[in-house]
């Protein structure tokens, strides 16, 4: 028996989910004519109260999309320094925008009101570059699946309308954030410009992400998307996928949470372990304590047929998901009380 907590992204359809995908109405989307897409597509728009939906195969795509139809080469955006539109998609703001960012140091992967305040740049001082965009994530990979308090949303939204900043949310565990807040998706839809949400982490989907926005802004992504290879014909099994995610697999991610809870309390409680971060959704970060080889940890897990990810600078991290069950749950948290460094 594998145990594979390197992250979310691992899961295999379901059976329901297969026989959706098999049963899909399909037609050449790079037309618009692939009746499931449309109907992914119009379903989570009207979910999100936002205009407008875009099919995307990536999620970095998706927000290398949206970061290209808010800025002009040479713009700034501001993000978090763990932000992953910066530290996870390959360089692809500069080699896709020629945008640079201004990286801020947040809490866990989120930021504030203030510190976008304090760092926009005065747009009559040609020396710098003009700012344009606010990029945030909800919730946070580096930072551990930080939810944001919606609050701060609310003030954010306020700093870049007085400033005329487009205002995007990577929302690639954004079903994670709802779940664990109790949030309803449309007040996000009446906070930001736009809004990608991942099918294939939390929801078990095979592949896809979509881009939320209003007509205005979305008018360009269908070719930026073009742009970037991201033009495919008969998504509509692959929708369906995401269809039937979005009906079965949102609510039961309160049960990955709870694993995630008990992993976290588990490794606290353990010698070898000098720190574990807060545990709000189904990320645990951890690091191991002075002097404890990391990747002999990792080999010894791995010697137990277990899997998990190290971050770098001693950060390790564990992702529960559709397919890690109540055994493999069990026997995990034995071999981390019986752990012998």
């Amino acid at each position: 028996m594998i145990i594979d907590l390197r992250s979310d992204t691992v899961t295999r359809p379901t059976p329901g989910m297969m026989q959706a995908i098999q049963n899909a109405e399909v037609g050449d989307d790079v037309y618009k004519e692939d009746p499931t897409a449309n109907k992914l597509e119009q379903k989570l728009a009207e979910m999100f109260g936002m205009d407008t939906a875009l099919f995307f195969p990536t999620g970095s795509m998706a927000n290398q999309a949206a970061i290209k139809i808010h800025t002009q080469p040479g713009e700034q955006l501001i993000a978090d320094k763990w932000a992953h539109v910066y530290n996870y998609e390959g360089g692809g703001i500069s080699f896709n925008s020629g945008v640079s960012c201004k990286l801020i140091d947040g809490n866990r992967g989120m930021i504030t009101a203030a510190q976008v305040e304090e760092n926009i740049n005065p747009p009559d001082f040609y020396h710098s570059p003009l700012t344009s965009l606010v990029c945030l994530e909800n919730t946070t990979n580096k930072g551990g699946g930080a939810c944001y308090d919606f609050s701060e949303f609310e003030k954010i939204r306020k700093v870049c309308d007085n400033h005329k900043l487009g205002l995007h949310l990577d929302g690639a565990r954004i079903w994670n954030a709802l779940i664990a807040k109790k949030e309803n998706p449309k007040d996000f839809g009446k906070i930001f410009d736009t809004i990608s949400v991942c099918l294939s982490k939390g929801l078990g989907a095979p592949m896809g992400s979509v881009l939320l926005g209003n007509k205005e802004i979305m008018k360009k992504a269908i070719r930026v998307r073009k742009v970037l290879g991201g033009g495919m014909r008969q998504i509509g099994f692959m929708a369906a996928a995401g269809i039937y995610a979005l009906d079965n697999h949102v609510k039961r991610l309160a049960e990955d949470h709870k694993k995630a809870s008990e992993i976290s309390e588990t490794l606290a409680k353990q010698s070898y372990i000098k720190k574990v971060e807060p545990t709000e959704t189904n990320i645990v970060i951890f690091y191991l304590s002075e002097g404890i080889s990391e990747e002999k940890f990792m080999n010894d897990l791995l010697q137990n047929n277990i899997k998990i990810s190290g971050m770098g600078q001693g950060k390790l991290r564990i992702v529960t998901h559709l397919d890690y069950t109540d055994a493999m749950h069990e026997r995990f948290l034995q071999i981390l009380k019986s752990y012998k460094k």
